[in-house]
């Protein structure tokens, strides 16, 4: 991905919403089979790029690098690597930015990272970096270096120049315990230290995210910000979300779900909140979607669908009465 997403104005005739997509490696070996599924699925949507998260103190940095690296290699779709930073020193932060560059990754979304929910006694690395900003920087550094050392790299990164991502918080960050206000702050060192673009954390409302963005470029931030949707369709991992990030699920979504009467019917009603939140962020002038899929693409392709964002060469995985 040579440019951010939303950052130049394209011709009106060629304009579109960005379109993204969230994916984790699978967990084990029993898990790739729909994990693929699932990719194949979202690869003929043409997205403008999927996400690939990297988990708590770098835990899956292996599986992750090598589902990367096969994105890469296997399929048309640009891969983001997720990369946090506080439970690894600089020394192998540097080292594990090495490796996927050497990959041909060309995007990455710098997170600070959380603690493993396993460990609760876990600290900070003594040697990390301490924020998502520091990160963005070593990133910066990491590249100039590899192309002040060879004409090749640098022939390279004028070709595909690196891309880096940044997380958002619309109702402040609730794992640190930061409001609004601070990670508008914190968003705005993180695009003085040289981030591209932003994806929020998940939204349930285009309010938030709309609230989210007019403060931040009330403080100067000017990198486009995308918000972050998962597919309302089950709520008991809408309800695991909310344990994870804080973010509280709407009670009247929750009540919407509920009165369904079959397992068809929810779907259909979680899809349309979907469409509406979409719709919401996308009047409000947000410059794509990024959605959550939890490897799994149903919702998601119907979400897209629904709300007139499907590739015109991709054909609707789900029965016309869902989105009926």
């Amino acid at each position: 991905m040579s440019r951010p997403p939303g950052a130049h104005a394209a011709p009106a005739s060629v304009d579109r919403p960005t379109v993204s997509f969230e994916l984790f490696p699978p967990r084990n070996p029993d898990a790739a089979p729909r994990t693929w599924e699932t990719v194949r699925a979202i690869e003929q949507v043409h997205p403008d790029f999927v996400s690939v998260t990297y988990g708590a103190a770098g835990k899956t940095r292996e599986t992750s690098r090598v589902f990367v690296s096969r994105l890469l290699q296997e399929t048309n779709l640009d891969p983001i690597a997720h990369l946090t930073c506080v439970g690894t020193s600089r020394a192998d932060t540097i080292e594990i930015v090495e490796e996927f560059l050497d990959e041909g990754v060309r995007s990455f979304l710098a997170l600070r990272g959380d603690p493993p929910l396993d460990q609760p006694d876990w600290r900070p690395h003594p040697e990390g970096l301490h924020t998502a900003g520091d990160l963005v920087g070593l990133l910066r550094e990491i590249e100039t270096r590899r192309c002040a050392g060879s004409a090749s790299q640098a022939v390279r990164a004028r070709v595909r120049p690196l891309s880096i991502a940044v997380a958002a918080f619309p109702r402040g960050n609730a794992g640190t315990g930061g409001t609004r206000a601070q990670d508008v702050a914190s968003l705005l060192a993180k695009q003085e230290a040289g981030a591209d673009f932003a994806i929020t954390q998940v939204v349930f409302d285009a309010e938030s995210y709309l609230e989210l963005v007019a403060e931040a470029r009330d403080a100067g931030v000017v990198i486009p910000i995308i918000p972050g949707i998962i597919p309302s369709t089950d709520p008991g991992r809408l309800l695991r979300v909310q344990e994870l990030t804080g973010v509280l699920v709407p009670t009247t979504l929750l009540e919407e779900l509920g009165s369904a009467s079959d397992d068809l019917d929810r779907h259909r009603r979680g899809v349309r909140a979907g469409i509406d939140l979409i719709k919401g962020v996308l009047d409000g002038g947000a410059p794509g979607v990024h959605v959550y899929t939890y490897n799994q693409h149903h919702a998601a392709l119907d979400l897209l669908d629904g709300a007139g964002l499907r590739g015109s060469g991709a054909r609707s995985s789900a029965p016309a009465a869902v989105l009926a």
